[in-house]
């Protein structure tokens, strides 16, 4: 029996890697995305007797929750969602000015709640999974990606409490955690150049970034195949890390945490004492 996927970013990068996998794989796809020649090129990828539908759409504009509601209830159901669309901004935090911070949260963490209404109606009625792309950088912040780190960690936290509540409807939902591949993020993302103040910690991080070697970039096909893997699981992982830089840099960051947590807990049990409990 045929599934139905619908991945957002469909049209470049893991988006476009998850959508061809897909089709190959037999599913029906609605491939959204804001490029019409290249939705048109995924069009002409379709197997024989395989679904595509394409939806030409920027995932901030006001009736995109209708326009994706529409999309699934012509395609008659919905097995799996790749909340997938995104860009980068990378900078200092002080110099992100407030319409920059703006558009960032509005594409990266709102549009994946627009995805969302528009489809768990769907997603429960198949008891489907939910893929949600994050980054390495949703685990953890590097001088510049502040802005970045967090809409990343908006997602990782909204998802996070999304597979508690849907717990009970049999939906699954997965956070994808990808490190440093070859895409076509690094040519769209937006990056604002340091002051002389911060030159030593952005501009330094910015700088050693760009001198990385190809070899320092992974397949991203790695993660393509890793959301394939994932998405027939009857018991997926919350998160998953993909990506050998990705699995250590967040391995060193949850111990760098623990042992500060370990370090100032006489403190924070002094600071707490007599305290009533409950979350602040």
């Amino acid at each position: 029996m045929s599934t139905t996927w619908l991945i957002t970013g469909a049209t470049s990068g893991f988006g476009r890697l998850i959508t061809e996998r897909a089709l190959a794989a037999g599913a029906d796809v609605i491939a959204v995305g804001r490029r019409r020649d290249r939705l048109a090129e995924l069009a002409r990828l379709a197997p024989e007797g395989v679904r595509i539908t394409t939806v030409e759409l920027d995932l901030t504009a006001p009736e995109a929750e209708q326009v994706l509601t529409d999309a699934v209830r012509t395609a008659g159901g919905l097995d799996v969602l790749v909340n997938n669309a995104g860009y980068g901004l990378f900078g200092a935090v002080e110099q992100i000015d407030a319409d920059e911070a703006r558009a960032v949260l509005d594409t990266n963490v709102l549009a994946h709640l627009t995805v969302l209404r528009a489809t768990l109606p769907a997603l429960r009625a198949s008891r489907g999974r939910v893929v949600q792309t994050s980054s390495l950088l949703g685990q953890f912040a590097w001088p510049s990606s502040g802005l970045y780190s967090a809409t990343k960690g908006a997602v990782e936290l909204l998802s996070e409490a999304l597979a508690h509540e849907l717990a009970p409807t049999g939906v699954k939902v997965t956070v994808v955690e990808p490190g440093t591949f070859a895409t076509e993020f690094a040519g769209n993302l937006r990056v604002v150049s340091p002051a002389d103040v911060y030159a030593p910690t952005v501009g330094k991080f910015l700088s050693d970034f760009a001198q990385l070697p190809p070899e320092a970039f992974g397949d991203p096909g790695t993660v393509a195949d890793a959301v394939m893997t994932v998405a027939a699981l009857d018991e997926p992982p919350l998160r998953l890390a993909v990506g050998a830089d990705a699995v250590d840099h967040i391995r060193a960051s949850l111990v760098s945490r623990l042992a500060e947590l370990d370090r100032w807990e006489p403190l924070s049990l002094k600071a707490t004492h007599g305290a009533a409990a409950g979350p602040v």
